[in-house]
């Protein structure tokens, strides 16, 4: 048998280097060629190494959240010694064919509700635990005070899921790592945390603390999110728009829509507003690149849709949105969505946006003060909307109402062209026939 290294490949388009966001394999695994290895996050796409070879996994270099270099050398496989000379041979010659896009984008750990979520990995989805594991366990002995049980993200999870402390589990991995093996025959062996003076009070204090690596796509989103806040000056303006004409019309076309057509949200009626104002204001259809001090002005609506995902927030793009009507724009939204959640959007369709549009449908709330997608110059929030009492004509009566929040950078936009830029959109949704005429 000979040794094979395999190393990161060139990924394209400029990179230098990738991070670990998943190991696929682990050392000991006999893995066949083309078998996925480990999934690599770049700046722009999440892509999925596989190996060249059909061997055993001897090594494995760097963690997941490592970042590393191209050619860097961090999957060793024991091989046939001439797959291992073919495959190195390849690999000199930049001909392995090892890149390609994950049917799933790797989910780093859990954070907040806009955050990426780490493997799934439930006591659902593995096997059973072995009869003679129980034998392997050790007695519920509590660690030293100050002590911290090491396991990883997935097995913690899977700890709190089942109520077992992870401080009364022995860990038999490399520096005392819990494994799931650890944790199953642990809850196979009758294990329980013992509570001094008997049974546990259900006002016990939670002393549990938990620290996260931020990894992959959330750290990514933590990277974009600052670079805005930190380089954009933003200034937030708050309208409310009546919407009850328009939610009628929108129920009356949801109701008589043809086999096929998707069901219409209120973006759809958005986007037509958005892409019919837009070249009436060019600066804030458009991106700004602060560095060389050049704004691009677009002559198109490339119209991005920020959309939670399991990974995370990530924003798919509906190109030229001024050549769809509201039924294709519905159509296309549904689609990039669905892709994005699936972690099957291309790179092209997750970059080039010139707008932005966010939603958090009924968790909207009144206001919010949405971040600006950069390089783009504005974003425009949706919040829920809701029946109020308003005056109209000197009567009151029950309305529909739904504030707009929107964001601008006030390098760019000018707060009285931001103003009356949503006060047109607010005239079109609270007037929508005018929607539909050229």
């Amino acid at each position: 048998m000979s040794k094979f290294i395999f190393k990161l490949p060139d990924i394209g388009e400029g990179i230098a280097e990738a991070e670990i966001a998943e190991w696929k394999v682990k050392v000991g695994d006999q893995v066949e060629e083309d078998q996925p290895l480990v999934d690599m996050l770049t700046e722009k796409a999440a892509v999925e190494l596989t190996s060249p070879v059909s061997g055993k996994v001897v090594a494995l270099h760097g963690e997941a959240g490592e970042m590393v270099a191209i050619g860097f050398g961090f999957v060793e496989l024991e091989t046939d010694p001439e797959a291992a000379k073919a495959a190195a041979e390849a690999q000199e010659a930049g001909e392995l064919d090892a890149v390609a896009a994950p049917d799933k984008a790797p989910e780093p750990a859990p954070e907040s509700p806009a955050a990426t979520e780490a493997p799934t990995d439930t006591p659902a989805s593995r096997p059973a635990p072995a009869p003679a594991a129980a034998a392997s366990i050790r007695p519920a002995v509590p660690r030293a005070a100050g002590e911290k049980p090491l396991a990883s993200p997935a097995v913690r999870r899977r700890a709190r899921d089942l109520g077992v402390d992870l401080h009364y589990v022995h860990g038999s991995g490399p520096a005392g790592n819990i494994t799931h093996e650890d944790l199953d025959g642990f809850v196979a062996a009758g294990g329980h945390v013992p509570v001094a003076g008997g049974g546990a009070s259900p006002r016990a204090p939670r002393l549990a603390t938990e620290q996260v690596k931020v990894i992959g796509l959330r750290r990514k989103i933590a990277e974009a999110m600052q670079r805005s806040k930190q380089r954009i000056p933003h200034f937030a303006y708050v309208e409310e728009v009546d919407v009850t004409e328009l939610e009628s019309l929108r129920q009356h076309m949801n109701a008589t829509r043809n086999e096929g057509q998707p069901k219409l949200t209120l973006l759809p009626f958005l986007m037509r507003a958005l892409v019919k104002l837009a070249p009436a204001y060019p600066q804030i259809n458009a991106t700004f690149d602060d560095e060389a001090g050049v704004v691009t002005r677009y002559a198109g609506s490339h119209v991005g849709i920020a959309t939670q995902t399991p990974n995370g927030l990530v924003v798919p793009v509906v190109r030229h949105a001024e050549t769809l009507d509201v039924w294709e724009s519905a159509a296309e939204v549904v689609r990039l969505a669905q892709a994005a959640r699936d972690g099957k959007a291309k790179r092209e369709e997750l970059s080039g946006s010139s707008i932005t549009i966010t939603s958090l449908g009924p968790m909207g709330g009144i206001v919010s003060t949405p971040v600006i997608n950069a390089p783009e110059v504005a974003i425009i929030g949706v919040n829920k909307m809701v029946e109020r009492p308003m005056v109209r004509d000197g009567q009151v009566v029950v309305r529909k109402m739904m504030n707009l929040s929107s964001s601008f950078d006030h390098r760019i936009v000018d707060g009285w062209d931001a103003a009356e830029f949503i006060q047109r959109i607010k005239g079109l949704l609270e007037h929508p026939a005018a929607l539909f005429v050229e």
